[in-house]
């Protein structure tokens, strides 16, 4: 009973730490916002039967998540049904496109634009942070800086951000 207790608490932890990271991972190769939230609730079922099967030797447990994560988004987007859910609502928005309306991928593409611009320590952790959804402590572990820094980066980094995007 108190090994299932353990289990289900470190269950919550991971779901609490790591599914917003994961989820934007998803979102990026699902765009689709609910089957991404499908995606993420297949993946931490798949994570809780596999845990067995991680071995720390071979990385750190979040890059195995991620990989359950990519893995189950690319099976996602090769799925039939995906696939003609797609073609459908690709003809729905050139539809609404010709109407005149923008999508959000042109200003995701502006928003890149932007972060370029960016100084070149604050872009890798935009970049790392926004786009590839590690958690800041992550990212301090990975480039070997201290979290207050990355902290400090990021927050002075998206105050830029604004600033840029209201002269955009």
């Amino acid at each position: 009973m108190l090994l299932k207790q353990r289990q289900e608490a470190a269950f919550s932890y991971l779901y609490d730490n790591y599914s917003g990271a994961l989820y934007s991972i998803i979102q990026n190769i699902v765009t689709d916002s609910e089957l991404a939230n499908d995606v993420l609730q297949e993946v931490f079922v798949k994570i809780w039967k596999q845990i067995a099967l991680y071995d720390a030797v071979k990385g750190r447990l979040f890059t195995w998540m991620l990989n359950i994560a990519r893995n189950a988004s690319i099976d996602m987007i090769r799925s039939k049904g995906f696939q003609n859910s797609q073609q459908n609502r690709e003809l729905q928005e050139s539809v609404y496109e010709q109407a005149g309306t923008t999508s959000i991928a042109v200003e995701q593409i502006g928003l890149r634009k932007v972060v370029h611009q960016l100084k070149p320590e604050q872009k890798q952790l935009v970049e790392l942070a926004y786009f590839e959804g590690y958690t800041q402590d992550e990212i301090s572990k990975m480039l070997d800086i201290p979290l207050g820094t990355v902290k400090t980066r990021l927050r002075t980094a998206l105050i830029q951000l604004r600033q840029m995007l209201k002269h955009h």
